[in-house]
Formats: structure tokens, sequence, C-alpha cells
């Protein structure tokens, strides 16, 4: 069996990279070859970058907020079942004691 490991890239190295790809007016393919690293990684920052730049964010703050959003929606759908399901006790239990 073969195992693989991800390699994590420092959020500078990305900003760099995406401005190579920015400034230099080489395609994204060959920068990402000149780096050694996979095309939609590249891809992937540069929209990262465009959108937090949109914003008026870093990438960093955009996927710090990101990441809370989708908690905060993980923990919303935990209270709505609980919720929902504290409503069908109480209808239960208050049919049973009529």
């Amino acid at each position: 069996m073969s195992t693989t490991t991800r390699r994590s890239s420092p959020e500078a190295f990305k900003v760099e990279a995406v401005r190579l790809v920015q400034e230099s007016g080489h395609l994204v393919a060959q920068v990402a070859r000149d780096l050694d690293i996979a095309n939609h990684l590249l891809y992937r920052w540069r929209a990262e970058q465009q959108q937090a730049e949109g914003r008026g964010q870093t990438r960093q703050s955009l996927r710090v907020e990101q990441t809370e959003l989708s908690q905060l929606r993980r923990e919303n759908a935990i209270l709505k079942q609980e919720r929902d399901f504290l409503r069908r006790a109480a209808a239960f239990f208050a049919k049973e004691s009529r």
C-alpha cells in the first residue's frame, strides 16, 4: 500500500504564487509546474484571493469567516433537531395527560 501525505503551504507562499500568476503573465499551469504544485491549488488560491479582495479582506480572514459560518450552520441544524424533538415530546406528554 502506498501512503500519501499532504503538503501544507504557508500563507505567504500562497500569496506569492498568486502574485506570480498575476504579474508574470504566464499561465497558471506554467507557474504551478515551476512551483511544483498542482494546477487546481493555484486556481483555488487565486479565486480565494480575488474573492477576499472583493470583500476588502485577506484570504486568511475570509477562510476564518467561512469556517465559523460552517460551524454555526452545523450547530444551528443540531439546535433545530433538538427543538423539534422537544416539541414532539411536549405534544406526546400533553396528549398522554388528557
